[in-house]
C-alpha cells in the first residue's frame, strides 16, 4: 500500500493477522524493506508485520524538501503510518543502518514503541571497512563450524525508484546525535550485534547508559545478522520476546 505523509508517499507492507501484536521492521540502511523477505513468515506467525520504505528508499517517493531526510522526519513519518494502520504501539526490530533510525524514533517516540530490537547498535560513525573484514572473518569461521551458509540477500533489496534520493535518504543517519537520546531509550531494549561486528564496542556502551537494554553478542557474526546469520537472529529476537513474557 501506499500511505502519503508530509512531503512523500511512502511504500509499506503489512504481514500477519490484524489481532497479533505489531512489528515495525527498519530496514538496513540503503537497503529496501525487501531485506526481511527471508524472515517475514516467520515472523508474521507471532506479529503483525510492518515495513516501510524510509522517503527516498525502494518504492517510496522522493522527499518533496531535501531538508526532510532527517531522522525526526522519519520518525514521524513512522507514526503516521502506524496511525493509518491503527496501531497505537509496536514492537520494533531493525539493523545495521536502520537501527539509526529505529533508534531515534524509539527516543523521539518511546509512547508508541513497546520494545525495541536494535541491531548492530553504533553511536559512533561507521567504519565499513572493518565491517566488512569482520563479516568476512565471521563468515570464514562459520564455513569452518559447518554452519549452514546463508541464503542470497533477497531480489529487490537494493533497488530504487530514485538512486539520488536513495543516497540523500542514508545521509539522514549521521544528522541525528543518538548518544544524547539514548537514556531514552526506556523501553526493554534488545542490543543483538555480531562478535566480529566493529559496532560491538559502541553497543556495549549503549547497553549500559539505556534504562532498561539487554545486549547479546551474536557469536561468530559480523556486522549484518539478519543476513549471515538469519537463524541465529530470529532465535535471539524471538528468545528476547518470550523472555519478558516469563519474565
Amino acid at each position: 500500500m501506499e500511505v502519503k505523509v508530509e512531503g512523500a508517499t511512502l511504500y509499506v507492507e503489512v504481514d500477519g493477522s490484524e489481532s497479533s501484536p505489531a512489528l515495525l521492521l527498519w530496514h538496513p540502511g540503503r537497503c529496501t524493506l525487501r531485506s526481511w523477505d527471508h524472515l517475514v513468515p516467520q515472523l508474521a506467525e507471532h506479529f503483525r508485520v510492518v515495513r516501510i520504505d524510509v522517503r527516498g528508499i525502494g518504492q517510496s517517493s522522493p522527499s518533496a524538501d531535501p531538508a526532510q531526510y532527517i531522522l525526526e522526519q522519519y520518525a514521524e513519518d513512522a507514526c503516521v503510518v502506524l496511525d493509518h494502520l491503527g496501531i497505537e504501539r509496536c514492537h520494533v526490530w531493525s539493523q545495521s543502518g536502520g537501527t539509526r533510525q529505529a533508534f531515534a524514533f524509539c527516543a523521539l517516540r518511546p509512547g508508541r514503541v513497546i520494545t525495541a530490537a536494535l541491531y548492530a547498535a553504533n553511536t559512533d560513525p561507521a567504519d565499513m571497512a572493518a565491517q566488512q573484514a569482520g563479516s568476512k572473518t565471521a563468515a570464514r569461521i562459520r564455513r569452518d563450524l559447518g554452519i549452514e551458509k546463508p541464503p542470497k540477500p533477497p531480489e529487490g533489496f537494493f533497488e530504487h525508484k530514485d538512486e539520488e534520493a536513495a543516497v540523500l535518504a542514508t545521509h539522514a543517519n549521521g544528522k541525528f546525535d543518538l548518544v544524547a537520546v539514548t537514556d531514552k531509550l526506556t523501553m526493554p531494549v534488545l542490543i543483538g550485534t555480531g562478535s566480529h561486528d566493529p559496532n560491538l564496542v559502541s553497543s556495549r556502551v549503549i547497553a549500559a547508559k539505556a534504562p532498561n537494554a539487554k545486549l547479546v553478542v551474536l557469536e561468530n557474526v559480523g556486522h549484518n545478522s539478519m543476513w549471515e546469520y538469519p537463524a541465529l537472529a530470529l532465535q535471539t529476537f524471538l528468545e528476547f520476546h518470550e523472555s519478558l513474557k516469563t519474565g
